[in-house]
């Protein structure tokens, strides 16, 4: 029954973004246009260093243009739940959420699924059509990639969810949690590959971006979709990706809790 309510959370998040028509088109618009440019200098850079970071040129335009499909839908940039958690935070409205008989976490976790699920429809497939349709990008040759990518999409979208969450709970002890959350969104456009992609970093850096979470947000769907993890690379994947979600809504939770007590404490 419980399930039931988060399942409803996430569609009624997905009808609220829905009713933003103007900026859905507008975001699609801005990604597809970057898209394009992104597009070019990348065929420029490849056209000099073919094979560069391991992708061909074809490979390498499926990453522009997947970077600009899961823009806003994973929030590489910002924009998703933890501004609207801060405020409540700031203002006290969390208490009543803190009341309701619905897990916190577990609230924001369904409305942001319902949110990055529109995102991906709504502002990413057609930056990727258009991409398709104006360059030579790589394509799965088999459908089960889709799936496949499909899934390492949805993991990635909780551990981007997992990550925000714990900024927005950071309003619990800041009096502004704007420099966490800046602090949060250039950390997810660097490590997550938005840049680059993460093979073209050198050495203990890129090992090191490369193990970090952000690398869960675009980076290993990618390669999902790339065919570069496959048979046992691909659970190795699956694993790297839940294994982070799992620890990192553990310490979300474990902060939460913290967040509460303090909460009753102040309250009392």
């Amino acid at each position: 029954m419980r399930w039931r309510l988060y399942a409803l959370v996430a569609a009624g998040s997905f009808r609220r973004y829905a009713t933003y028509r103007v900026a859905t088109a507008a975001g699609v618009f801005t990604n597809t246009v970057f898209g394009f440019i992104l597009a070019y200098a990348y065929t420029a850079l490849w056209d000099q260093r073919p094979g560069l970071g391991g992708y061909d040129l074809a490979q390498a335009l499926a990453y522009v243009w997947l970077g600009q499909a899961l823009l806003a839908a994973a929030s590489l940039m910002g924009g998703g739940f933890e501004d609207e958690l801060m405020e409540r935070i700031r203002t006290g409205a969390v208490v009543t959420d803190l009341y309701r008989p619905a897990d916190l976490q577990l609230w924001w976790l369904a409305a942001d699924l319902g949110r990055g699920a529109y995102l991906l429809l709504g502002r990413g497939v057609a930056p990727m059509a258009a991409g398709i349709l104006a360059f030579d990008v790589a394509l799965p040759p088999e459908w089960w990639m889709w799936a496949a990518f499909l899934a390492s999409v949805l993991l990635g979208l909780v551990v981007s969810f997992a990550l925000r969450f714990m900024v927005g709970l950071s309003a619990f002890w800041l009096m502004d949690g704007t420099g966490v959350a800046q602090i949060s969104w250039l950390a997810a456009m660097f490590f997550s590959g938005m840049l680059l992609p993460l093979t073209l970093f050198p050495g203990l850096l890129g090992e090191v971006a490369r193990a970090m979470p952000w690398s869960s947000l675009l980076q290993v769907p990618v390669d999902v979709y790339l065919g570069k993890r496959t048979g046992w690379d691909l659970v190795a994947a699956y694993a790297f990706q839940a294994g982070w979600a799992v620890a990192l809504l553990t310490l979300g939770r474990l902060v939460q809790r913290a967040a509460t007590r303090r909460v009753v404490v102040q309250g009392g």
